[in-house]
């Protein structure tokens, strides 16, 4: 048995908050909507030039428009009651979303169908009050009113044979004729509103649907209308948590029921609906731009699909939480909030017959357009695919199939008529009905019912007038009931991925903070999550997406509300989420590696529809029934088609004293507009600042930001994630207050706009930019820059074009520069911006660019690394050891430039010239340098300095250090070197000192000795035995630390190996030291001529021990010795990076140590002497086995192994 209950008490616990009733107010008569004259005066001030929609056409159609098809402002006609102690009614707002296009008028000739719709209203505290509309007809019987109406009527005739000339399809809705109020009735747009707290769609549709059809009954309903209103208002209370309530409208019994505080959070609205007006991709499609904080913007006909997909798409968030604009129906007066430049989630209506080519948004470039009336969604450039998206689609099929909907987008789903409630032509069935929701029939009664069932059914359709026959009520109850479970289904799929992704998002919550106050005071400086530990835990193919979705704000505040949780009490959707990780935990079966987890469906999808269904047939709870109240008799009297004027005083209610803040969003007064747009402003620049700081610590961590000095630490992809973010900002800041626009990308428009204006700006001044990088006039900054992109022939849009314009202004340090010389040209800003667009904002503006102009401390290479085949022009300079006072010549000069992303080739320096430039493919960051000459004529030799090589677009320069001769019968008489890079200082090396950008990435240092050469060592250059071991336990560390990073992290492997500092080095200085090379030779040798000579003997003892280690050498000192490497500094190189490739070296040093040749040459003090150093020099090389590490080409050319 059902217990009663009552909802007295607090508006926070009551059902509904406020009855609303909007239409038409005879006092004030018929007022045109104000936004017409607004549009005539923007065209005058702006040129013709429409800010949001191309509405001035739209304007001077409206005044063309027949009376009958034109909008009139609206009024609250009445709100019960005045204001709650929790809700503040929001008049203005309430009103716009009542009628968003405004009061319309209707003949009798024309169709009157009532329709359904529903709003949210959100308060400045983040909370939401849902709005359920049903719009009617109701006849006017004001004589001011028809009488206006037929002088409008006159009024539009005489301007239609004024304007003969124009086509007839000019003067719209003609042919609907003239009014007459003798023989025409005049109806006007009338709307019922219900308020709720909660989403309750399904409940709050059936009582105005009921009241409805009591207004328009012949007969009156049981009780006033006053009663039934009073008791949704004060008396049906909100069902308790895992509870259902059945309470009492007009004509019938209605049920609502909440989830339990386990299941996933209330969702009324129709997901199937959804799902059949867009298909699945779209909605995946449509998610991922929700998730990922792009502007998302809804567009059709129907108010009630806009509402419907937004809270649809939102409902699947769980457990984040949209934390930007959210208005699913924008009101035709706030259309200006569409130049927000902000993420939002807004809806507009399509006007009859227009197309999407009629809008002219300032934001496209991350705008994600959805045009439900045609089935299509338009994401943004670039959009990521949801983690294992093929398959989450696969089975979001196989649950619509199950529920008989298709999953192919473009069902012809039309808005269907408000069900009507259960509303039967008996009281005993009515009284059958409801006993068997609550499981009170046995078995006879029940199979009897089934009986009356049965017997409807074959009896069709008809039924009393002013009910329906059983079976229809049996079947819209069904239908409920398969939508409700269909919901939690799909619901479940999406909270089950997100369990999946998130698992374990809990091992990498950091909490530094310890107590709430110093949490508080230091959020902007806190980081809450290690992105980078979680992300290299993800599989490769998610890491796209979760790298975008970890900067995103619905992330940022779960992550707080975890944090926070240490000290409050946790969030609802948190702490659900929490439960069900708990839960997971204990059957996760999934591995370790992340390249090996499957795809795992859903498993508590036939519990969760299960536990819906039980609330649904079996009623918990009963509302009080309404009742008769103390009313003045004679008023309210029903009149069939009329909504009677209420009896304010038995509908009041007296809240308690509150400060109440409504949302300045919605409100649409001028004051209102600027406050609002004053507020992007700052949003803007605190987003800005707030980006480049992030950016700074992402890039040089925090003691580098605080020092100057330290290590870049971010990964590849959350440096492209912030870069591609940094975009969105730059994109909407430059369209917020847009007019004139060219294509999508509003930076590209003003850009081309400032190719097209032709006026040369002024560049700032030396002490306006500390920054010049070379820049100097302003015809630099197009023909390096934007000629460039502009000529890139990669396929690029709009907004394609302007990240790659970012990106190369970013690495080369002018990003500020560049968009400082754009905004010197005021005028042309003034014309291409509303006055209150952030880029007229002085202020704002020079902070903006500061906190940009912070950016050039720190390297990016993100042109470089994202646009990879594109041509990029390089100079190559050979630099001779200017010391020598002789001439030094080369003799047919080539070069082989080698980076990450391929090699050049061989370049022949053109004769008589120390320097080359040439196209090819981009290389990405340089790493090896082939430097070679023929061995022709008697002076063919040179002493290099180094090789500088220049990137001619990004403007990055490489230097390549040698300090050795080339050419026979100097030196080690090499005609060939491979030389190891390094990126120096942009602005040269005159200036390194006044650079503090971050140190070069990888980059191999320059060789400041003769690496090998014995007879120049001085025994005042020796190292030291415990230096020696440390510099090798230091180079072999650094390999294993650049196998343990992220692949995306890695650095250079072969400044690693052949590096100053690298492992060809370090093992060198262990064999020259303790050395006896003054005692036995007289010329200078190098450390292959011992390595040589010790071979040799090796071969020559020929014992078993040597055997076995000959056997796996031969071949490569076959290699080494007769190809590969022509010096001798080159040949060990070789032998060592194919010794540590193959896993060879620590074989090789203990043989070297038990060699005769060694006690001979070495000291007794050497290392190679030393067995514990050599066995311990072993165990350190054997740790490199576990890494697979792949020679450069230019390190092994001629070698084939």
């Amino acid at each position: 048995m059902s217990g009663v209950t009552s909802g007295t008490g607090s508006a926070s616990c009551r059902f509904a908050h406020y009855f609303v009733v909007c239409g038409l107010d005879t006092e004030t008569g018929l007022e045109p909507e104000e936004l017409a004259d607004l549009l005539v005066r923007s065209k005058v001030v702006h040129g013709g030039s429409p800010g949001i929609i191309s509405s001035t056409d739209e304007s001077c159609e409206s005044f063309e428009q027949s009376p009958l098809r034109r909008s009139f402002k609206s009024k609250v006609l009445a709100h019960y009651p005045e204001s709650t102690d929790r809700s503040p009614f929001n008049r203005d707002a309430v009103n716009m979303l009542c009628m968003p296009h405004g009061l319309s008028f209707r003949s009798q000739a024309d169709g009157r169908e009532h329709h359904f719709h529903s709003f949210t209203v959100a308060q400045d505290d983040g909370t939401r009050s849902y709005g359920f509309v049903h719009t009617y007809y109701e006849a006017v019987t004001n004589a001011q009113i028809t009488t206006a109406m037929q002088t409008l009527h006159q009024m539009h005739h005489l301007d239609a044979d004024s304007l003969a000339a124009r086509p007839m399809s000019a003067c719209l809705g003609c042919a609907a004729g003239s009014f007459q109020p003798a023989r025409d009735t005049l109806y006007a747009s009338k709307a019922l509103c219900l308020l709720t707290p909660l989403p309750f769609l399904h409940a709050a549709r059936h009582f105005l649907s009921q009241l409805h059809q009591a207004v328009t009954s012949h007969a009156a309903p049981p009780l006033p209308l006053e009663s039934y209103i009073h008791n949704i208002l004060y008396e049906v209370p909100v069902p308790p948590p895992g509870r259902s309530l059945r309470f009492h409208g007009v004509q019938g019994p209605i049920v609502c029921q909440q989830p339990g505080p386990e299941e996933l959070p209330l969702g009324d609205y129709p997901l199937g609906e959804a799902f059949s007006l867009l298909g699945v991709e779209n909605m995946v499609r449509l998610l991922t731009s929700v998730l990922l904080e792009t502007q998302v913007l809804l567009y059709s006909q129907d108010y009630q699909r806009l509402m419907t997909v937004a809270e649809g798409i939102t409902n699947l968030l769980f457990p984040f939480q949209w934390q930007h604009v959210y208005l699913p129906i924008l009101p035709v007066p706030l259309h200006h909030l569409l130049d927000a430049p902000v993420p939002f989630l807004m809806g507009i209506q399509r006007k009859d017959c227009s197309q999407c080519s009629t809008l002219d948004l300032s934001h496209e470039a991350n705008l994600c357009f959805v045009d439900i009336d045609n089935h299509r969604v338009d994401p943004p450039e670039d959009l990521p695919l949801f983690p294992d998206q093929p398959e989450l689609i696969l089975e979001l099929n196989e649950v619509l199939l199950r529920f008989g909907l298709q999953p192919h987008g473009g069902a012809t789903t039309t808005n269907p008529a408000p069900a009507a409630p259960l509303c039967l032509s008996s009281l005993v069935l009515e009284d059958l009905m409801e006993d068997r929701r609550n499981g009170n029939l046995g078995g006879e009664e029940l199979a009897v019912l089934e009986r009356l069932q049965a017997l409807a059914r074959r009896c069709g359709e008809g039924g009393v007038e002013g009910g329906k026959t059983l079976g229809r009520a049996f079947q819209e109850e069904e239908e409920e009931l398969n939508a409700a479970k269909m919901n939690v289904q799909l619901r479940e799929v999406f909270a089950g991925r997100f369990a999946v992704i998130f698992r374990r998002y809990e091992e990498f919550v950091i909490h530094s903070a310890p107590d709430l106050e110093s949490w508080l005071g230091n959020r902007d400086g806190t980081s809450n999550f290690d992105k980078g530990s979680f992300l290299s835990a993800q599989p490769a193919p998610h890491l796209h997406f979760l790298s975008w979705f970890l900067e995103t704000a619905m992330f940022s505040s779960f992550l707080d509300s975890k944090v926070l949780s240490r000290w409050a009490d946790q969030e609802p959707l948190q702490r659900v989420f929490d439960g069900r990780l708990e839960r997971e935990h204990l059957y996760d079966t999934f591995e370790d590696d992340p390249g090996n987890r499957r795809y795992r469906k859903c498993s508590v999808l036939h519990k969760s529809a299960q536990a819906m269904e039980r609330r649904l047939l079996k009623v918990d709870h009963t509302a009080i029934h309404p009742h008769l109240l103390d009313m003045r008799i004679g008023q309210g009297r029903h009149q069939q088609g009329c909504f009677p004027r209420l009896q304010a005083d038995v509908l009041k209610y007296s809240p308690g004293r509150r400060s109440l803040h409504q949302s300045k969003l919605l409100d649409p007064s001028p004051s209102a507009v600027t406050q609002i747009q004053r507020g992007f402003v700052e949003g803007l620049l605190s987003e800005c600042r707030l980006k480049t700081r992030r950016m700074l610590m992402e890039r040089m961590g925090k003691e580098s930001v605080e020092l100057g000095q330290g290590e870049a630490s971010i990964t590849g992809l959350q440096e492209n994630t912030l870069i591609h973010s940094l975009c969105d900002l730059l994109e909407r800041t430059w369209g917020h207050g847009l007019l004139l626009k060219q294509g999508r990308s509003a930076l590209w428009s003003h850009l081309l706009h400032c190719q097209a204006n032709g006026e040369k700006m002024e560049p700032p001044s030396p002490a306006e930019s500390p920054v010049s990088n070379g820049l100097d006039s302003m015809s630099v900054f197009k023909h390096v820059c934007f000629r460039f992109v502009q000529t890139m022939s990669e396929g690029l849009s709009e907004v394609g074009r302007a990240r790659a314009w970012i990106h190369l202004s970013l690495e080369k340090k002018v990003l500020s520069q560049h968009l400082k010389l754009l905004l010197a040209n005021q005028n042309l800003i003034r014309q291409l911006y509303k006055p209150h667009a952030f880029l007229l904002c002085e202020e704002e503006r020079e902070q903006f660019l500061f906190h940009l102009l912070s950016l050039n401390t720190v390297d990016y290479l993100c042109f470089t690394r994202t646009f990879i085949s594109i041509n990029i022009p390089y100079r190559v300079v050979i630099m001779p050891m200017k010391k020598l006072s002789i001439a030094m010549t080369m003799s047919n000069p080539w070069v082989c430039v080698s980076g990450e992303l391929g090699d050049s080739g061989v370049r022949q320096i053109p004769k008589n010239t120390q320097e080359i430039v040439f196209q090819c493919q981009n290389l990405g960051r340089l790493s090896t340098l082939q430097l070679g000459q023929e061995n022709s004529g008697l002076l063919a030799k040179c002493l290099v300095d180094c090789v500088i090589v220049h990137n001619e677009i990004t403007g990055h320069t490489y230097r390549f250090p040698c300090g050795r001769w080339l050419g026979k019968g100097v030196g080690d008489g090499s005609l060939e070197r491979v030389l190891i890079g390094q990126l120096v200082s942009p602005r040269g090396e005159e200036e390194s000192g006044r650079w503090t950008g971050t140190p070069p990435e990888q980059g191999s240092p320059p060789q400041s000795g003769h690496m090998g050469s014995l007879g120049r060592s001085n025994s005042n250059n020796r190292l030291s035995s415990v230096q020696v071991q440390e510099e090798m336990r230091e180079a072999v560390n650094n390999l294993v630390k650049h196998f343990h990073k992220a692949e995306q992290e890695r650095g250079n492997l072969t400044a690693l190996l052949c590096g100053e500092e690298g492992l060809v080095h370090s093992l060198e200085q262990f064999l020259l030291h303790g050395f006896k090379s003054s005692r036995l030779f007289q010329r200078s040798v190098f450390i292959w001529d011992f390595v040589g000579k010790w071979v040799w003997v090796c071969v020559c003892t020929r014992t078993d021990y040597v055997e076995r280690w000959w056997f796996p050498w031969r071949r490569r000192i076959k290699w080494v010795t007769c190809g590969g490497q022509p010096n001798c500094e080159g040949k060990f190189q070789l032998l060592v990076c194919l010794g540590v490739r193959d896993q060879l070296l620590p074989q090789w040093l203990p043989l070297l140590a038990e060699s005769h040749l060694t006690a001979r040459l070495y000291e007794e003090s050497a290392l190679v002497q030393d067995h514990a150093a050599v066995n311990s020099l072993s165990r350190i090389l054997h740790t490199l086995h576990e890494f697979p590490i792949t020679l450069e080409t230019a390190l092994i050319k001629g070698v084939d192994l």
